[in-house]
């Protein structure tokens, strides 16, 4: 998927919701694209409350968009032709709420103005992500330095701390003198 058609959906979804006033956050890769980090290559990912995602999904919908029923539970999907639009209102089960929107930051994103997700749910969003079967370190020690200062680490380190793989990741951050967190080394 190319940057620019990316950006195109995502100025389409965020003219739409903000025309609407259904409150969200641009998350995910077009997030950290935002806030100084690599271009995103996937799709475009937005956080909204579970309840408001009916009214999004409709408002996507009649702007061109075409619906699909994913079988997740944490998200709906809508697609700017070729381009997946993810509205997630539980990220890795745990609910977007007003404290979650609130924490967003207004900024550029390509040619548009939206909220952005701040670097620290964005980090923690990414390693909570991390499992036996998804475990490469690689593209978040991109993430990780470009978005370093932006970042509350020691946050990301407690609401991160019930996963193994999330404390390998900032233990191997801190080892590289990316961060520097209490209690590693």
């Amino acid at each position: 998927m190319d940057e620019q058609s990316l950006l195109r959906t995502l100025t389409k979804v965020v003219t739409t919701l903000t025309a609407r006033e259904i409150p969200f956050t641009v998350s995910g890769g077009c997030a950290v694209y935002a806030r100084g980090g690599p271009p995103s290559d996937h799709d475009v990912d937005v956080f909204l409350k579970e309840e408001d995602v009916p009214a999004a999904r409709a408002a996507l919908v009649a702007e061109g968009m075409r619906p699909e029923d994913p079988p997740e539970d944490w998200l709906s999907k809508v697609w700017d032709g070729d381009v997946l639009v993810d509205l997630i209102f539980r990220p890795n089960y745990r609910a977007v709420t007003d404290e979650t929107l609130s924490r967003s930051d207004v900024m550029r994103v390509g040619p548009t103005m939206a909220p952005v997700l701040n670097g620290t749910d964005i980090m923690v969003d990414k390693l909570l992500v991390l499992d036996a079967h998804r475990c490469d370190f690689a593209p978040l020690l991109h993430i990780a330095r470009d978005l370093r200062e932006q970042v509350d680490w020691e946050r990301v380190a407690k609401e991160t701390g019930e996963s193994p793989y999330a404390q390998a990741f900032l233990t191997l951050l801190d080892s590289l003198d990316v961060v520097e967190l209490e209690g590693t080394a």
